[in-house]
């Protein structure tokens, strides 16, 4: 069958959600903030993934990949018009942290998010890949492909720019084939953390 993109609904939520937390469970940065922590893997999984689908649902887009009603695929995206989410993300983060000195998983996510403010791209507006996620036995398949070349000719038709951070050389040749174009730029994170690699698609 054909793999065709959409965007998801609310009434989607459920399958949404748990098709983007068994997604993400080993996506880069999010494993290396659970790892060897299988509580907080629980809790990404049981609460932490649906609110940030729940958030992207009601606030930004989020879009699918797959055929029929099943979901191969699911993407976060965002319009960026000013810097002040993520500056308060990485303020709210920073708090909880405080909160529970010690635990690493905070310490790390304090890391991510801090990183992201400083250098989240200051060129407005912009489309802002926050995550894509395949679920595991559907990689492979062209999903997240589908999705970028889908996205990306409405932007490039609207003439918007969309920005990301790959986080794998892999996945950074994915975005490369789609038409981002590396900055020049990478940011390690902490504590054997992957690199991050800035992108921007301009059309």
């Amino acid at each position: 069958m054909q793999v065709t993109v959409r965007r998801a609904g609310i009434h989607e939520f459920d399958a949404v959600a748990a098709a983007f937390a068994e997604g993400s469970a080993d996506e880069a940065v999010t494993a290396w903030v659970i790892a060897d922590h299988p509580e907080v893997a629980e809790a990404f999984r049981a609460e932490h993934a649906p609110r940030l689908v729940e958030r992207a649902i009601r606030d930004d887009e989020v879009w699918l990949a797959g055929t029929g009603d099943e979901i191969w695929a699911v993407s976060l995206w965002q319009t960026v018009t000013s810097a002040d989410r993520v500056i308060a993300e990485a303020a709210e983060m920073r708090a909880m942290a405080e909160a529970a000195p010690g635990v690493r998983p905070l310490a790390r996510l304090v890391a991510v998010t801090s990183l992201l403010a400083e250098h989240h791209p200051r060129e407005f507006p912009h489309r802002y890949l926050q995550a894509i996620v395949t679920v595991p036995e559907h990689r492979g398949k062209g999903a997240g492909g589908a999705i970028l070349a889908d996205r990306l000719k409405a932007f490039s038709d609207a003439s918007e720019t969309a920005f990301l951070e790959a986080s794998t050389e892999r996945s950074s040749r994915l975005y490369a084939r789609n038409g981002f174009v590396r900055t020049g730029v990478t940011h390690a994170l902490p504590d054997n953390g992957p690199t991050l690699i800035p992108m921007w698609f301009r059309g």
